[in-house]
């Protein structure tokens, strides 16, 4: 019988934050609530994380997931895709006897999901027969309105939707950036993480914060405390 895998993806090089997969997050490692949300989902057979980096196996292990090799330095560089990665774990599995029904891939600076979403995209991803299942958030202004500046001066982008009520006009999405879904055989088939199959799960704006420097470090910590606070009031 065929298992799931959560690949937790975290190479040890961070150019605007330092050390950003083992940083601390309100008081632990920002890595270690990849590694919780999966272990409390109750839904994988296999947790484990992907790096090149030493101090952050220890800390995976410490927190519970396995680091069963070392990534390779061609998925190490800055030019590798998180295709790659995934490529490399799920054909290691296969080499030395471990295959996989379905894989999620977490990445390692994503403390808003939980073990509760990851228990419902699993759960989705099954029942739609979806390739894969993407989170997205809704973009909280329309593109559609956006303006753009040439030699200092500002101008609709679209002038026909100027005058449009944001309600009338189509909301659009972006990548939440902290998790996918995957059918591993699918997967393996065609290299790609997003096709035509791919189920869509909104996550709220509140939840969803792109880290990549200091301000977004604070703004998420903020966020968070907000959905934990959120979550204690519903219990």
């Amino acid at each position: 019988m065929k298992k799931n895998i959560a690949i937790i993806t975290a190479r040890g090089g961070s150019k605007r934050i330092p050390r950003k997969n083992v940083k601390e997050f309100l008081g632990k490692p920002i890595l270690a609530y990849s590694i919780e949300a999966a272990i409390s989902s109750g839904v994988f057979e296999e947790i484990m994380v992907s790096t090149d980096d030493e101090e952050i196996a220890q800390i995976a292990k410490e927190y519970g997931a396995h680091v069963p090799f070392i990534r390779s330095e061609e998925t190490s560089n800055d030019h590798a895709t998180t295709t790659d990665v995934l490529l490399e774990v799920i054909n290691e599995y296969k080499k030395r006897g471990q295959e996989f029904e379905y894989l999620c891939c977490i990445y390692p600076t994503a403390p808003f999901v939980t073990g509760e979403k990851l228990r419902e995209a699993m759960d989705i991803i099954k029942k739609t027969d979806s390739d894969s299942l993407l989170p997205v958030v809704k973009f909280s202004f329309p593109p559609q309105r956006c303006l753009v500046v040439e030699k200092a001066c500002v101008s609709y982008k679209w002038p026909e939707y100027m005058n449009t009520r944001s309600q009338d006009l189509e909301p659009f999405y972006h990548d939440c950036g902290q998790f996918y879904c995957m059918n591993c055989e699918r997967f393996l088939a065609t290299g790609k993480v997003f096709t035509d199959n791919t189920y869509a799960y909104i996550c709220p704006e509140t939840e969803v914060q792109d880290i990549d420097n200091a301000e977004d470090w604070e703004i998420a910590e903020m966020k968070y405390k907000i959905m934990i606070k959120k979550k204690g009031d519903r219990e």
